[in-house]
């Protein structure tokens, strides 16, 4: 989809007709397609309020975006490899340019498409409370809109903006009357993004319910704590360029914990447990929620990372596997602790797979040597295939509540805008309450934190979710701190490295330590901070006639 095309008068279908696509939905879980929807009289009821904002949250669960598209970028970092020959080995080497074929494409694309979808709806409630008082669930659905629409501006804010030039953004409601359709301006700068990025954010928390006021059929929808947690990660980004941004971090920080009560869970298990029961712990704040039955609700990629053809159990796809470097610092608090062992299967390692008591070896594509193990929860069980796993191993969802933004990440913000701000005192306090769960132990180093502890906690504790690490590190590398911003050149620049098994069917066969095998014939880039955003895709730019600038250093 061009943007010319989202963002003219084909966009009116576009954005409504998907937008409501789910309208036959009766489970939030269950998002995928089940018809199309009339758009003639909209907004009448309830039930229509719900369909449209059903049709937001869609996309989002879609391979496009939290499936796996996302995370392919994050080859360019050291944690992840990829277990099969598809690849995009351009993003990892950095010399991916604006003609590259990416997921980058349809990442834009969708983006833009959720945020067109979300302005139609709030333009839509927005006219109709000024004849008459909105419904409890229009007010939510009003709220949910809002948010849904900055959090698709925030993903392409902070992956295209620059204090030079911002994204193109532009919301409806600004018009008197119908907006035109025409492609949106490209904002000043990226803080101007931010700035109505966090205007939604309030907007939504003021029509938004507490999470605890949702009932069993509607948790899983925003809520006010999600974001007020948006915000925090907004200003967090927004403080590359304007340090005295990380104060908003600590304040958002510290509401979600004395004004929503947000907290870390007793453990990682239940943080990724497939029991329906501890979905909503404390530390949960925002998340991807799976069923695992089989409509598919949820996210695909627990089936992504699964070794492929799981066995001759289940349709893995084997894609993202850990390297050798993310394992090795895991590692250094202590073999067998439980973040380690929670996020990582590594040969012989005991784990149940279908009820039965496995030890771990790959026969992927490309020999990695290691499997995410976060996600696995879901296929312990028996016949997992009965509720907990989708039986189409084609759309390969799980009961697990896919996490976007939980409670430790957080701290780890918060930590970090201590240690920005000269306080690292407290910093320490706040990585310590992770390193002492995952660990059982305090930090080996006393107070005060240092960077290196900060690097230390965020990669491992968030490694292999939606949290973007490669841009922690293209933020680092920009930072006026030292000694972040030289962990952050390091892994730039370095390429990741592999356990290589002499009998890979074998779990304890002999193996070495090697340099990822698609890293043999081509060498990375240097990293050079016009990276630090993604290069406006060429047709999108080519088909604005000029409205749309690339960004820097990209042809």
């Amino acid at each position: 989809m061009k943007i010319e095309m989202i963002m003219k008068k084909n966009i009116l279908f576009l954005a409504v007709s998907a937008a409501l696509l789910t309208s036959s939905c009766s489970d939030f879980l269950d998002v995928q397609p089940e018809g199309n929807a009339t758009i003639n009289a909209y907004f009448l009821n309830d039930q229509q309020a719900i369909d449209a904002v059903d049709g937001l949250y869609e996309r989002f669960h879609q391979e496009a975006l939290y499936g796996r598209e996302l995370f392919w970028e994050q080859g360019a970092a050291c944690d992840v490899v990829w277990g099969r020959t598809r690849s995009y080995m351009d993003l990892a080497l950095f010399t991916n340019d604006a003609s590259s074929s990416t997921p980058l494409n349809g990442i834009f694309e969708t983006l833009y498409k959720v945020m067109a979808r979300s302005n139609w709806v709030i333009k839509s409630l927005l006219n109709k409370e000024k004849k008459t008082t909105l419904t409890p669930v229009e007010t939510r659905s009003l709220g949910e809109a809002y948010f849904t629409r900055g959090w698709a501006h925030f993903l392409i804010a902070y992956r295209y903006g620059l204090p030079e030039q911002g994204v193109p953004f532009v919301r409806y409601e600004d018009f008197e009357g119908d907006y035109d359709y025409s492609i949106p301006p490209q904002q000043k700068s990226v803080q101007d993004n931010y700035r109505m990025i966090i205007e939604d954010m309030d907007w939504a928390i003021e029509r938004l319910p507490r999470l605890e006021d949702y009932d069993a059929e509607n948790v899983g929808r925003a809520h006010d704590a999600a974001a007020v947690a948006f915000k925090a990660k907004v200003y967090a980004y927004w403080a590359t360029w304007e340090p005295e941004k990380w104060k908003d971090v600590i304040t958002m920080v510290n509401d979600l914990e004395s004004t929503y009560h947000r907290n870390l869970a007793g453990s990682l298990d239940e943080v990724f447990s497939s029991d329906f029961a501890d979905f909503y712990n404390e530390e949960y704040i925002w998340a991807i929620p799976g069923n695992g039955g089989s409509n598919g609700g949820g996210s695909e990629f627990p089936g992504v990372i699964l070794e492929n053809k799981g066995w001759g159990k289940y349709n893995g796809w084997g894609q993202n596997k850990p390297s050798y470097d993310i394992y090795e610092e895991m590692r250094k608090d202590g073999e067998g602790n439980a973040r380690l062992v929670r996020s990582i299967l590594e040969y012989n390692q005991e784990f149940q797979f279908f009820g039965e008591t496995r030890r771990f070896y790959s026969s992927s594509d490309i020999e990695a040597g290691f499997m995410i193990n976060k996600y696995m929860d879901p296929f312990k069980h028996k016949d997992p295939t009965t509720g907990y796993i989708n039986s189409n191993g084609d759309w390969p969802t799980v009961r697990i509540n896919f996490p976007v933004i939980r409670f430790a990440e957080m701290l780890l913000f918060r930590a970090e805008a201590y240690l920005m701000t000269n306080q690292a005192d407290k910093a320490w306090t706040d990585l310590n309450r992770i390193h002492k769960r995952a660990c059982g132990r305090d930090l080996d180093s006393p107070a005060p934190a240092t960077m290196t502890q900060l690097y230390h906690e965020r990669r491992c504790e968030l490694a292999f979710e939606f949290t973007d690490h490669l841009f922690d590190l293209k933020r680092w590398h920009r930072s006026s701190n030292a000694e972040i911003k030289a962990l952050a050149k390091k892994e730039l620049n370095a390429t990741p490295r592999v356990r290589i098994y002499e009998e890979r069917s074998n779990p304890e066969s002999n193996y070495r330590i090697g340099t990822y095998a698609m890293f043999n014939e081509v060498s990375k880039a240097t990293y050079e901070d016009y990276r630090m955003v993604f290069p406006y895709p060429y047709q999108q730019v080519v088909n604005s006639n000029g409205q749309l600038k690339q960004n820097p250093g990209y042809n």
